[in-house]
């Protein structure tokens, strides 16, 4: 793996630095990087998902644990130094793809899906920290193929993972994330972990998908004589669906339900006019949802 001496020379060479505006803080710190590497069990012939590859620390090592890469950078100079670095591409092994890894609406790119040709994958990488949110949400909902997430974010970012409600870190991100994944914390790094060093720790994670459509039926949804079924989330566009009603539902966090939807409403058990968005639990957020929705 590579050096902190090596990752300096490699862009010394080319006359490049650490470009912030990017997000350029390269993971060298090789005791991390095997941890990430080792929560990831990654085999041979895995399909692998990295963004933000850099000079190609953690690229050559997933290459020599047998995986098969899909880097995303989105600085050509970087991507010019990781093909004359590892050779010309070779997509059974290598595919790096120039651009931003989120399309229009944070999608993800085109030519990442078309990379990916439906195959399962797991994301492994050391995301820059302007990226990573939308990047996590954009794979639980569209793709269910990403069969696991093993990520370095800003210790901000995973606390507001695991978040409880009525906490000034619980919102959106927390129930949207944890309505289809498990999210496990595997390490805190410390920035001296990387090169040019942020300012604040990061944290190694890891995004498990549940069984799609977790509280399918609503807990404590009353049927009312209805025998429709309640939505599940088992579809992208249901679990869309859902991710837009907890980011509007979130602009009015503390205003009472009874205030938002209406007092005349009937509330799934558990559930009270009175209580407000940002006290519910993710299992009563999806039970309000599916009300609404139905």
């Amino acid at each position: 793996m590579q050096t902190i001496s090596e990752i300096r020379a490699l862009l010394n060479e080319r006359g490049l630095k650490p470009k912030r505006r990017l997000g350029q803080n390269f993971l060298y710190d090789k005791n991390q990087l095997v941890k990430l590497i080792g929560a990831a069990d990654v085999k041979a012939g895995d399909v692998v998902l990295e963004v933000g590859p850099g000079t190609g620390t953690l690229t050559e090592a997933l290459l020599e644990a047998g995986a098969v890469v899909i880097a995303c950078e989105i600085d050509n100079d970087l991507a010019d130094l990781i093909e004359d670095r590892l050779g010309p591409p070779d997509t059974s092994r290598l595919t790096l793809i120039r651009g931003d890894c989120l399309g229009k609406s944070r999608t993800l790119n085109p030519d990442i899906i078309a990379a990916i040709a439906g195959r399962d994958f797991k994301l492994i990488a050391n995301l820059p920290y302007q990226i990573a949110s939308p990047l996590m949400v954009a794979l639980l909902v569209d793709h269910p193929n990403c069969v696991a997430q093993f990520i370095t974010i800003q210790k901000e970012v995973a606390d507001r993972l695991l978040a409880s409600p009525s906490t000034k870190a619980y919102g959106p991100l927390t129930i949207i994330t944890r309505a289809f994944a498990e999210v496990k914390k595997i390490a805190i790094l410390k920035p001296t972990c990387f090169w040019p060093p942020p300012k604040v720790d990061s944290a190694m994670v890891c995004l498990l998908p549940s069984p799609l459509g977790r509280g399918v039926g609503g807990e404590g949804l009353p049927d009312k004589g209805n025998n429709r079924t309640p939505p599940d989330l088992s579809t992208p566009a249901a679990r869309r669906a859902f991710a837009r009603f907890i980011t509007e539902l979130f602009t009015k966090r503390r205003k009472q339900l009874g205030t938002i939807f209406g007092r005349g409403r009937t509330f799934p058990e558990t559930i009270t006019p009175d209580m407000r968005p940002e006290v519910l639990t993710i299992e009563q957020h999806i039970a309000m949802w599916q009300a609404i929705a139905k």
